[in-house]
């Protein structure tokens, strides 16, 4: 898993100018290059360009950070970021910023350090603001020193443990277990060249009566294989390799579920670890891969083919009592397989058979991903929120909850468990140290030198693996029992009511929910008015006077997770500032809301980690002028520091009985006050719902299903075409969905909300093509959805990708002043045969002078540009063939231009001494990213007359 420090110091990288004559190339240093193919490549094998510009204008005085590159030519120019240390497989995918703008997920090459992203043209605005991420956490930083983690605010005091629940999930059940293994033959999944193994470890109870409900486990992305101290992500393993066997890492929530009467399977998907890096991350194919599984067991229960023998020792299972649990990218997997299960995917995306024979009953998501921001509404959910997770450390798994609100009918029950000291790691045995056969590690990073006060190992609030581990089974149970086996004594355990489970002590669990038995009252939008010391905020805008939480912020929101658009519209939350007491916040609906049949108004408040004492009085009003004081609340802090995302909402409720028989009419209240009680804070409103107990069934309702295809066209030699995105609407009934375009030039995204229904209109998605005859970048008309009322969203990014269809201009180099005395240039002009759309690069490698002949050296060029071009100085005097470990100056012929001139300034000397020669062999790069090597040029310097 990544355990790559948020901040690694950096340097400011050299851009590298041709110094001082207007119109001349960059130049700058690379590592030597053999012709071989990008893909599977080490990053030796190509040329490092520190700083040059993008081509599509970006500003050339700007320097890149460290580790950052520009490499390739015309189409094939890609962003290249090369990390300080090897940033192992992990859940979360690394995405390449500028500034708060995704430019993209980049692929990664098998030296796990370097990682490319192709341009196709775009530009990337200021490079000194490029930046490399993973779950909202930075992997390069800046040219600053690592800070030392501190606490945001003083620690809080500790708190008082909660109640314990009245049943306890975590204590064993009365069955004796049994296990064993299965292997079936390997299966084919769309889109990835490599069969998928079909390999699993069975537990389940022995004598248990009938038949038992199942519960299916998908681990996350992880190393594939290993020998050794060394792993990686192949996939199938070589060379001596093994697999790493993560499907066995939950043998402890296995054997605590068979005990209760449950059989378990876990499944292994080392073969989607290994091919993974596409738009979706690989969901679809994990759906795939555990609908596969199920069906086995859905045909095994009805006494169809031959069952394996780890299957047969254990009980026949209920296909039609179901749960799913998926770690990492396994709980996006499993979140897309119940989907896909209610409503089957189109089948050129889907490599499962047929229609579901089986119901799945709730999903458990730990420490999940969620890329496509789109949970399943109506399958009710349990999302474990590791306090300190390095690997998906924005805890987006947090949207599993909110991204479920107005969607459906809002009867499932989503909750949210917020672990405080919970790694990523350690919920599996097989990524824990000293547990797992291959190497692992703690995917929190701690520097030994500056501990993070809440997170690093041996802290009071950092759980022990077998801690966390622990706790981990028995909210696993506890999920069980209430999805699966209907036992509503431990909802008050993942529900917000405040209770533990003792089993996993000295673990501290936090809880709150959506749906279920809430009645939406105040959530956040734009029909919301606010006033007083409160305002409505953007929980994703990168306008700090808009956003919820400031940039300077230190620490981060599960909640305001961000997505693939800055600003995105439709997230909001209230935003609370005071600096005295009795500052009241006042949150108008543009309608009366009804709170009738509740019990409690339940409100999720988020104040900043480590902070104790928040108080708020709670008041409401209702159409006929009347306001009653519901009681007053009050709000701690999660545990924090700048490494973690812990401004986590606290649910809060206060009861309604009493304003009722006041004379609050609960079914019109059309406002909602918020009083701080404390001198000066802050906090921040999720939502407030009128709450009640019990589990409703959550039933399934009829939703619309989009999923947004990609279509591939060439751009033609001349006229104008038009296509439109391929979007398939399935399902039933009709739903909105807010719809993402992003333009390929200005790589502006544009957002809309419409309706959609089998059936009914096309969604139109026109893009226009222009055709030419100049060699061009690919260009890419991205368009994602998300839900948001009455739809589901399978495959929510696609677009038209227009591929270039030309030729690329023959590169040609000749001299214009080869033969100069000191003091005047070298100069070589790179011309091109056809102008192009995109810049053209030519790359002058600099060799050694042969035949005993005296070499240019770093005392008989301009200083200024060898510091620029080279990082270098010219102490102590050596040749330019040996300025650096490799040396190379690179021509840039601009898009529209023909040609431009490289330079090499000379010095005048007062030294009698021989002729000089610089040696050069020019080479360009051809559309399979295989170096064209071109002739060897030599430039001669004399001494003047």
């Amino acid at each position: 898993m990544i355990h790559v420090p948020r901040s690694v110091t950096a340097a400011a990288a050299v851009l590298a100018l041709a110094a001082g004559v207007p119109g001349l190339a960059h130049a700058q240093p690379g590592d030597r290059i053999p012709p071989a193919s990008p893909r599977h490549a080490t990053p030796a094998q190509y040329p490092a360009s520190p700083g040059v510009p993008a081509p599509s204008g970006d500003d050339n005085e700007d320097r890149l950070p460290k580790g950052w590159r520009f490499d390739g030519s015309g189409a094939e120019r890609h962003l290249v970021w090369q990390a300080p240390e090897r940033v192992p497989m992990g859940d979360a995918r690394v995405e390449f910023y500028a500034g708060d703008r995704l430019l993209g997920v980049p692929e990664s090459t098998g030296d796990q350090r370097t990682f490319r992203l192709r341009l196709n043209g775009a530009g990337i605005g200021s490079p000194s603001g490029l930046q490399a991420q993973a779950g909202g956490r930075r992997l390069d930083e800046g040219a600053k020193p690592v800070p030392a983690p501190s606490r945001i605010a003083p620690p809080p005091a500790s708190s008082a443990p909660l109640p314990a629940n009245r049943v306890d999930p975590g204590v064993p059940g009365e069955y004796r277990t049994v296990s064993g293994e299965y292997t079936l033959p390997s299966v084919r999944v769309p889109g990835f060249p490599e069969p998928v193994e079909m390999r699993a470890t069975v537990v389940g109870p022995a004598g248990a009566p009938g038949k038992r409900p199942l519960a299916l486990f998908l681990h996350g992305r992880h190393a594939t294989c290993y020998s050794g101290d060394e792993v990686d992500g192949n996939w199938p393993c070589t060379g001596g390799q093994k697999p790493i066997p993560s499907y066995r890492g939950y043998l402890h929530d296995q054997k605590l579920l068979a005990s209760q009467g449950y059989v378990t399977v876990s499944i292994s998907a080392n073969g989607i670890n290994g091919q993974d890096d596409i738009p979706d991350g690989g969901a679809q194919a994990r759906s795939s891969l555990v609908r596969r599984h199920l069906g086995h067991w859905a045909d095994w229960a009805a006494g169809q083919g031959s069952p394996p023998a780890a299957v047969r020792a254990t009980a026949p299972v209920d296909p039609s009592r179901v749960l799913l649990v998926g770690h990492s990218r396994g709980g996006e997997g499993v979140n897309r397989a119940a989907l896909d299960s209610l409503s089957p995917p189109p089948a050129d995306q889907d490599g499962a058979p047929g229609p579901a024979r089986w119901n799945i009953r709730g999903t458990v998501l730990i420490g999940p991903t969620i890329f496509g921001q789109n949970p399943v509404p109506d399958v009710p959910s349990m999302t474990i929120l590791p306090g300190c997770d390095g690997d998906v450390s924005d805890l987006q798994g947090q949207l599993f909850a909110d991204g479920t609100r107005g969607v459906s009918r809002g009867t499932a029950l989503h909750s949210a468990v917020y672990v405080v000291g919970a790694n990523h790691n350690f919920f599996n045995t097989e990524w824990t140290p000293g547990q797992a056969a291959a190497p692992a590690s703690d995917d929190f990073y701690s520097d030994g030198s500056r501990p993070d006060p809440v997170c690093a190992p041996g802290k009071e609030t950092r759980l022990k693996a077998k801690q966390q581990q622990k706790a981990g089974s028995t909210y696993i149970a506890a999920a069980a029992g209430l999805f699966v086996g209907g036992d509503d004594r431990v909802r008050p355990l993942l529900d917000g009511s405040g209770r533990r489970a003792p089993s996993a002590n000295p673990a501290r669990v936090l809880t709150h929910a959506v749906g279920g038995n809430r009645t939406p009252a105040f959530v956040p939008s734009t029909s919301l008015d606010v006033s007083g010391s409160g305002r409505l905020c953007a929980q994703v805008d990168n306008r700090a006077s808009r956003a919820c939480l400031s940039p300077r912020t230190k620490g981060s929101s599960p909640h305001f997770a961000t997505w693939v658009t800055s600003p995105e519209p439709g997230r909001h939350a209230v935003a609370m500032h005071w600096t005295q007491s009795g500052a009241t916040t006042k949150v108008r609906p543009k309608k009366p809301v009804s709170l009738a049949g509740s019990t409690s108004l339940a409100l999720r408040v988020i104040v900043p980690p480590n902070s104790t004492g928040t108080r708020l009085d709670i008041a409401a009003t209702d159409a006929s002028g009347h306001r009653s004081a519901l009681g007053e609340v009050r709000v701690d802090g999660l545990p924090g520091t700048e490494m973690t995302s812990s401004y986590w909402g606290r649910e809060v409720r206060v009861p309604l009985a009493a304003a009722a028989r006041a004379g609050l009419d609960l079914t019109r209240v059309t406002s909602l006050e918020l009083t701080p009680r404390t001198r000066s804070g802050r906090a921040w409103l999720v939502d407030a719902w009128g709450w009640r107990p019990g589990t409703p069934d959550a039933g399934t309702a009829g939703l619309a299903r989009v999923d947004i295809g990609r279509l591939e066209v060439k751009e033609g030699d001349s006229g104008v075409r038009e296509y439109r995105v391929p979007v398939r609407v399935s399902g039933h009934g009709s739903g909105k969905i807010r719809l993402f375009v992003t333009d390929p030039v200005t790589q502006k995204t544009t957002s809309r909300v419409l309706t959609v229904r089998p059936g009914g209109d096309p969604v139109e998605v026109p893009v226009t093509v222009r055709g030419n005859k100049r060699y061009g970048p690919d260009e890419s008309h991205e368009v994602l959805a998300k839900a948001v009322s009455g739809a589901v969203v399978g495959s929510y990014n696609g677009g038209v990708t227009v591929r270039n269809d030309d030729a690329m201009p023959k590169v040609t180099v000749q001299p214009v002043a080869d033969r100069v005395t000191e003091g005047k240039p070298l100069k070589w002009r790179v011309s091109l045969s056809a102008a192009a759309d995109v810049a053209i690069e030519g790359v002058f490698d600099i060799r050694p002078v042969r035949g005993g002949g005296k070499e240019l050296s770093t005392k008989d060029v301009d200083k200024r540009w060898l510091k620029e071009v080279f990082d270098r100085s010219p102490n102590p005097q050596r040749p330019l063939s040996k300025v650096s470990d490799s040396a190379y100056m690179t021509a840039t012929v601009q898009a529209g231009e023909r040609g431009v001139v490289v330079s090499v300034p000379t010095v005048k000397d007062r030294v009698r001494e021989p002729k000089e020669t610089l040696r050069l062999r020019f080479f360009t790069y051809d559309q399979s990213w295989n170096p064209r090597w071109g002739p060897t040029l030599t430039g001669t310097v004399r001494d003047p007359s």
